[in-house]
């Protein structure tokens, strides 16, 4: 080798070990990428109070294997007439999971006709989502539903 290149060579070695250095670095910072299980109850609680939610009356229905988390559709129907004197005020989609639990809140009213929302989703991976009714008389109703998801979404990081 000449010594008209021995000064680039060093050059690029040195930018590959600070390159390498700095990639460690960031590795061992802790990154909160996921939500915990906690959060997703206070998200609830945010959302509800502590009034107490009973199983039954909505029904969530997820794919039982995701292939790419980012767009995982769903159905959520809830058992109600959607009258003036009963109909569902509000449904919750929460995943325990998800970076932010509260992956969306619809807003339903009688003139909505059916207590029926299809959507798609980002999830960060395997998990069970919860969803929480909010009726006209102030009675909370909840379901559960899991998806098995081979690529993640929402990844933070």
């Amino acid at each position: 080798m000449s010594r008209s290149h021995a000064p680039a060579l060093l050059w690029h070695r040195r930018t590959f070990l600070a390159a390498a250095g700095a990639a460690v670095s960031l590795s061992l910072l802790p990154l909160r990428a996921m939500a915990e299980p906690e959060d997703a109850e206070d998200a609830v609680r945010k959302l509800f109070g502590n009034r107490p939610i009973r199983e039954g009356k909505v029904t969530l229905k997820l794919p039982p294997i995701a292939e790419n988390g980012n767009s995982v559709q769903l159905t959520v129907s809830v058992e109600s007439p959607m009258t003036e004197k009963d109909h569902v005020r509000r449904i919750a989609i929460i995943s325990p999971r998800n970076p932010i639990p509260e992956i969306a809140i619809f807003s339903l009213s009688p003139a909505s006709g059916r207590a029926e929302i299809s959507t798609r989703v980002r999830l960060a991976g395997t998990q069970s989502l919860r969803v929480v009714a909010e009726m006209s008389d102030g009675s909370l109703w909840s379901g559960k539903a899991s998806t098995y998801v081979t690529l993640a979404a929402c990844i933070i990081g």
